[in-house]
């Protein structure tokens, strides 16, 4: 519930900025701006790697074990997160944005690491949190998404040594893109994310069609199970409220630190812009590609129908999906899907990992080296053990960054609000393209501010 607090005393203080400035959200995200240099990621190719990250197994598996576990109510709580989220998102991206440094190859870093030593001045402190988002995401994330997508191609093709070829297949191609660098992935997540959310809600809305007749129905369970205790199962309404938020985070990683990694890295005129950009990710991860699964799910049968088939997390999404209009072919279908959407984290999960090594060991080559083979050595070990323990410790892993890095947002808070209220002001006058100064901090320590050019 930390996280939930600080979330919502964000979102009062922004007066509901990641709502109420959607349309100004969305301008920033498709209006495409260029490095001066040609090197450092732009605002637009930061968010695709963002969603990249965000847009994984958890979007499939992660929802429908939800549902499964805290009854339709869930999806409810998992909405209600998204939006006190993408306040908490703001703010620490932004902050990511304010304390970057740039480093010699031209490109720029940040990140709670970042924002840790630089503005709060606490170095050591920095490099635990550097080294917490290492083994979360450079170990536990990327193993979470490897064997949850092996799973699905496991339920999808039945021939000799499948495992092993999938196995090889994901280490493969993930190492080619981790090798390759953060520009490759940058452009990776580029043209495979908005690709991949595209497709996965077209199928949503064909099945949702199909059985459009549950949709009324659908939407009253979700709201009855998120209020109603006799609704809900296990815990009743609190079952329901721990679902929504553990799945809710997982997707869409609002808050825990993850994503400043990769909004820091953007070259943008404003960090305020990078703060609207990755909260709107939060909005379209949850509140329309999670929602997408929740929908497939629901309008198929009521929560009794869906626990009856014991089924859980991807196969009880193959089998909806096979009984409503896929028939035979949906395992294969959503093994691509489910193969896609973790690829897209790992390399996601990869850039954050890496960024993060490299602030630990001082942009050693030989530790970014070895970072980079352990990431594909835990790929290929995933897709070959059980991944319930995995789960558990992810869960675990997450809350830690999650109170750390809050924490840290909190003790900052005023440079983002600060921020916040600059653009909104330069937007008032009639400036269409907002630049920052760090003179327009009146009255902070700056000292930590690297990045911007400019006192005044």
């Amino acid at each position: 519930m930390f996280l939930v607090g600080l979330g919502l005393y964000f979102t009062f203080r922004l007066h509901g900025v990641q709502i109420a400035r959607v349309r100004e959200h969305v301008r920033l995200a498709v209006k495409t701006e260029k490095s001066a240099e040609g090197r450092a990621i732009s605002s637009f190719e930061a968010l695709c790697v963002g969603m990249g990250a965000r847009i994984g197994v958890g979007n499939i598996a992660g929802v429908a074990a939800a549902i499964v576990a805290g009854g339709a109510g869930a999806v409810f709580w998992m909405w209600i997160f998204a939006v006190i989220g993408a306040a908490s998102s703001f703010m620490e991206c932004t902050l990511a944005q304010i304390f970057k440094e740039k480093h010699e190859d031209g490109m720029y870093r940040g990140g709670p690491a970042y924002y840790i030593r630089n503005g709060l001045k606490r170095p050591r402190f920095a490099i635990f949190m550097a080294m917490l988002t290492i083994v979360t995401y450079g170990i536990g994330f990327v193993g979470v998404q490897a064997g949850n997508a092996s799973d699905a191609f496991l339920g999808a093709f039945d021939f000799p040594y499948s495992k092993w070829v999938f196995t090889l297949l994901i280490t493969g191609l993930a190492a080619i893109a981790i090798f390759g660098g953060i520009r490759r992935i940058a452009r990776v997540s580029y043209y495979m994310v908005p690709v991949m959310a595209f497709l996965w809600i077209v199928v949503a809305i064909v099945t949702v069609s199909l059985n459009f007749v549950a949709m009324p129905d659908a939407v009253v369970a979700i709201f009855k199970g998120a209020f109603s205790p006799e609704a809900a199962i296990g815990g009743g309404v609190g079952t329901a409220i721990m679902w929504g938020l553990r799945r809710g985070v997982f997707s869409n990683e609002a808050g825990i630190g993850s994503m400043p990694n990769v909004a820091g890295a953007a070259d943008v005129s404003h960090p305020a812009k990078q703060g609207f950009v990755q909260s709107l990710g939060v909005l379209i991860d949850t509140l329309v590609v999670c929602s997408g699964t929740a929908f497939v799910i629901l309008t198929w049968g009521d929560w009794q129908s869906v626990a009856g088939l014991g089924l859980d997390k991807a196969p009880l999404v193959q089998h909806i999906l096979g009984d409503s209009f896929l028939g035979a072919s949906a395992p294969v279908v959503l093994s691509v899907f489910m193969m896609v959407f973790a690829f897209s984290s790992l390399i996601g999960y990869h850039s954050i990992s890496e960024s993060n090594v490299n602030f630990a060991c001082k942009n050693n080559k030989t530790a970014v080296f070895c970072i980079r083979t352990v990431i594909v050595a835990v790929v290929f070990v995933s897709c070959l053990i059980p991944l319930n323990l995995m789960w558990n410790l992810c869960d675990v892993f997450m809350a830690c960054m999650g109170v750390f890095n809050m924490a840290a947002v909190a003790m900052l808070s005023k440079y983002a609000f600060a921020a916040c209220a600059d653009y909104r002001a330069q937007r008032k006058s009639g400036i269409e393209e907002p630049v920052f100064k760090v003179g327009s901090f009146e009255g902070l320590d700056v000292k930590g501010i690297t990045a911007w050019d400019g006192k005044d």
